[in-house]
């Protein structure tokens, strides 16, 4: 057997494809290559959970990926950071564990991906999970992803659930409970040890030992070999040489919602028109390569608040005892987030699910270490941005040279439909009517952003357009399902090609409702036993209330 020559080809080592090449491995007789283009996993930074702050924007461990100019937001560009690392986006990101509503799903078995409806991947969200909560017939305690509360201490969470709940708006003890409605503790995928869980430390490590597997950092793929419709392997860069790996059975992308339609179509494979624009040779005229660009946009609510907020934590004599209780105790604030809430609602009940999040903390994100007399204390703010979870706007990602270390163009074309400004005006008030509520209103001061003098719905669209930013949730690419517009089958393979598949976030063909990283961990979960002929069978839990027959 050739040395550069292996069952299966992974390329992208984030989400998706560490869990990929964990689960296709296995099996013994299965031999995996896994390429990565950035490097290890085990910087204390990653590990340690409120590390996330430094981590997200840290050169090394991202690709420092820009928008064009967004003609709906000032022709502003966007900083756009993604994992660029063993783990990839699950080691830097804030590590929120959402699933998304059943009625995401259900949908998506709607838009043509037969085998994707809530009934059908709630195994899978069992399968991963090491819930806190213990094994029932919405949660799994046995899998490989720890999943753990997240602190009420030091983050003002029981004031912020209090006043929702007298605001009028809903309670729920899990958020998962396949209503995905209302205000609750957050979910976190950080282990029974306070370090981060990512696809990396959970999936990929435990299996890095075995003879099958072959894992090759700072790996940059720069394109995949084909024979006419059939992929057959990929070429790549490692230590300044141009190899060339042989797949088999299948190459697998698995690069991300950026990269994953950047390799298709620097291969060959997306529209015609652009490749050729490219100067590339087209393989295989595929047009949604690279489109039905998504992202939940959010629109800064900020507050002054009272000296009680997490910035207390921040002090430096203080942040040190921290750090070394995370060390050796895997306790203490540093080894959780810093979110109050996630409050997930509906701007108008008559809506089927709820269409915003709040991101809710008693801190600022650009907040610093500081000490009396040596370093300025950071001022005492609260946040409340508003997020879109149900965007109608639409973008692309594009090739702007032939090349794979040049990055791609994104457009997100955020706020391009005018019902996306609608729903984050709506957003806003919701969040400025929870903060004025008891007891959060006894902690909350002055409106900082946008002023309480920003009330009329022209006031506000210019605050959405100055300011907004995104949550890091890019998906929709390469997406799965039926039609024209159609990258992969829900199968996930490459439409019109063989040995081929895309697995990751760009093959959602739609949103979610919430953070996209446990969605993204299950799309890789139910692949892989596709990929092995062995699909779990699809479940119809009860929700929580409702009692048996």
């Amino acid at each position: 057997m050739s040395e550069n020559s292996f069952d299966y080809v992974i390329v992208g080592a984030g989400s998706a494809g560490a869990v990929l090449a964990a689960r296709l491995t296995e099996d013994p007789s299965v031999r995996v290559l896994l390429l990565e283009a950035g490097g290890g996993g085990d910087d204390w930074l990653i590990r340690m959970p409120l590390g996330f702050l430094k981590a997200l924007f840290k050169p090394g461990y991202t690709w420092p990926y820009w928008t064009e100019p967004e003609p709906h937001m000032n022709n502003r560009k966007l900083i756009l950071p993604r994992g660029r690392l063993l783990g990839g986006s699950s080691s830097i990101n804030g590590m929120v564990f959402m699933r998304g509503h059943s009625a995401d799903f259900d949908r998506w078995a709607q838009m043509g991906c037969k085998g994707w409806s809530y009934a059908d991947v709630l195994p899978y969200f069992r399968k991963m999970e090491r819930s806190w909560r213990g094994a029932s017939d919405l949660h799994g305690d046995d899998g490989p992803l720890s999943v753990t509360p997240n602190a009420t201490k030091w983050l003002l969470h029981d004031e912020l659930m209090a006043a929702a709940r007298n605001a009028g708006f809903p309670i729920t003890d899990d958020i998962h409970d396949g209503d995905e409605e209302g205000v609750g503790r957050i979910e976190l995928t950080i282990d029974k040890n306070g370090r981060r869980a990512s696809t990396y430390a959970a999936y990929l490590k435990p299996a890095m030992s075995r003879p099958n597997l072959t894992v090759l950092t700072n790996a940059m793929t720069q394109r995949v070999l084909t024979e006419g419709k059939r992929a057959t392997g990929v070429e790549y860069r490692h230590d300044g040489q141009l190899k060339t790996a042989m797949a088999r059975r299948e190459v697998i992308l698995s690069g991300g919602t950026y990269n994953s339609p950047q390799l298709l179509m620097l291969s060959g494979i997306g529209p015609a028109a652009h490749l050729r624009e490219m100067d590339i040779p087209v393989v295989h005229d595929l047009p949604g390569v690279g489109e039905n660009l998504s992202e939940h946009p959010r629109t800064p609510v900020l507050f002054e608040a009272a000296p009680v907020t997490f910035v207390n934590e921040l002090r430096f004599d203080k942040a040190t005892l921290s750090v070394l209780r995370w060390y050796f105790l895997g306790t203490g604030p540093f080894a959780r987030q810093v979110n109050s809430a996630n409050p997930v609602l509906r701007t108008d009940p008559r809506l089927v699910q709820p269409d915003i999040q709040l991101w809710c903390n008693p801190v600022t994100l650009n907040a610093h270490l500081w000490f009396p007399g040596i370093k300025k204390r950071p001022p005492h703010k609260l946040t409340a941005d508003v997020i879109l979870l149900h965007p109608e706007s639409r973008g692309r990602v594009f090739l702007k040279s032939p090349k794979a270390e040049d990055h791609v163009g994104i457009f997100l074309n955020l706020f391009s439909a005018p019902a996306d400004f609608a729903t984050a005006r709506a957003g806003i008030r919701i969040a400025r009517k929870i903060y004025a509520t008891s007891p959060q209103a006894e902690i909350t001061g002055k409106e900082i952003s946008p002023g309480a003098h920003i009330n009329s719905d022209e006031a506000l669209d210019e605050h959405i357009r100055a300011t907004s930013t995104t949550t890091q949730h890019p998906l929709g690419t390469c997406r799965m399902g039926a039609g024209p517009m159609a990258v992969v089958d829900p199968q996930l393979r490459v439409i019109g090609m063989e040995g081929l598949r895309v697995i990751d976030a760009s093959v959602m063909p739609d949103e979610t409702g919430g953070n996209i990283n446990a969605p993204t961990i299950m799309i890789a979960e139910r692949a892989a036993d596709i990929i092995k002929g062995k699909v779990l069978p699809a479940d119809e839990p009860r929700h929580q209330g409702e009692e048996a027959a």
